[in-house]
């Protein structure tokens, strides 16, 4: 080998092995785990109010009478805000809910409407009037076919974590059809003591009770005498001011309302998904009404639960803290 080669030859080795040494010491010494949501683009919530969700209801109707734009409308909203979950408050399938968990209704009147990417987190559902006009219990066996449909039961509560260190919100979902009717067949009185036992074990940790229902106990809607609002009424306010339950959430009423009557509960009514029916303004216990479309969204932390009413074009309506 001539000598010139060797030199050649041997100062290439060298210059090789001074740029690899280096990268196999930052490759090692910077192993990283990072998992999907680390690189994930999505929202955090702020600091001040560490969970949050979406609330809808009364929506089920092929997307029309402008169900497909509040849809649209929750979408941009969740992409926008921290959201970690959507609750359902009924009335999820006009005009007689579904017939099995593979009913068309599924695509036309929630798979294919709620498409946002930001809407494709847990759905937590209950059963409107409307829903019981077939089959009810299709509703908690499609859980099993939607990732994002969660309905184990036709009532149900769940634990959520605020966070790490702020304790946990309580969500209580009931089927209040039965109740309301006096569904012999479905023993309303077992779902009431149910409910009574699960707000009187709920853990010292729990800083919120938040009970999810279709009916309403109040309302400045159609429905301010009717029946059902009275019969609901009757049924929880007793147990609502026995564990003091914080916030009361339904829909039934197409609209968008925040009532406080006398005791310690506060009631929204978030169910103008689709159809509108007209409210009344002036009633003493109503803090806000709309005969709007649109959704709720709930932001919470340890003393303060805010909600906001935002319609189909992304305007907030209304804004309410309350306490702790």
């Amino acid at each position: 080998m001539k000598r010139r080669d060797f030199v050649k030859g041997t100062a290439l080795t060298a210059l090789g092995a001074s740029i690899i040494a280096p990268l196999e010491t930052l490759a090692g010494s910077r192993e990283t785990h990072l998992e999907s949501d680390d690189l994930s683009n999505a929202v955090v919530a702020d600091d001040n109010y560490p969970l949050n969700f979406v609330a809808i209801g009364d929506w089920g109707r092929n997307g029309e009478y402008r169900q497909k734009e509040v849809a649209d409308q929750m979408g941009k909203w969740a992409a926008t805000h921290a959201n970690k979950f959507i609750v359902s408050v009924g009335d999820n399938f006009y005009p007689k809910g579904v017939v099995s968990e593979n009913d068309p209704l599924w695509h036309y009147s929630f798979e294919n409407v709620y498409t946002a990417h930001s809407l494709q987190y847990d759905w937590y559902p209950v059963l409107g009037n409307h829903d019981y006009g077939t089959d009810p219990e299709a509703q908690v066996r499609y859980s099993k076919v939607s990732r994002r449909w969660n309905m184990p039961a036709l009532y149900y509560s769940k634990e959520i974590d605020i966070d790490k260190q702020s304790g946990k919100a309580l969500l209580v979902f009931i089927d209040t059809q039965p109740i309301v009717y006096d569904f012999k067949e479905r023993e309303p009185e077992k779902q009431l003591q149910w409910l009574d036992q699960t707000l009187a074990n709920a853990p010292a940790d729990v800083k919120w009770k938040i009970v999810i229902g279709h009916h309403p106990c109040y309302t400045v809607g159609p429905r301010i005498k009717n029946y059902d609002t009275l019969s609901i009424r009757k049924a929880l306010s007793g147990i609502f001011e026995k564990h003091k339950v914080d916030v009361y959430l339904s829909g039934h009423e197409h609209s968008l309302q925040h009532l406080k009557a006398d005791g310690h509960t506060h009631q929204f009514i978030s169910g103008a998904g689709s159809e509108l029916t007209e409210v009344t303004a002036g009633t003493p216990y109503c803090r806000f009404q709309a005969s709007e479309h649109g959704f709720m969204y709930f932001s919470i932390n340890a003393g303060k639960l805010r909600v906001n009413a935002i319609n189909d074009e992304g305007r907030v309506l209304y804004e309410t803290i309350l306490s702790r």
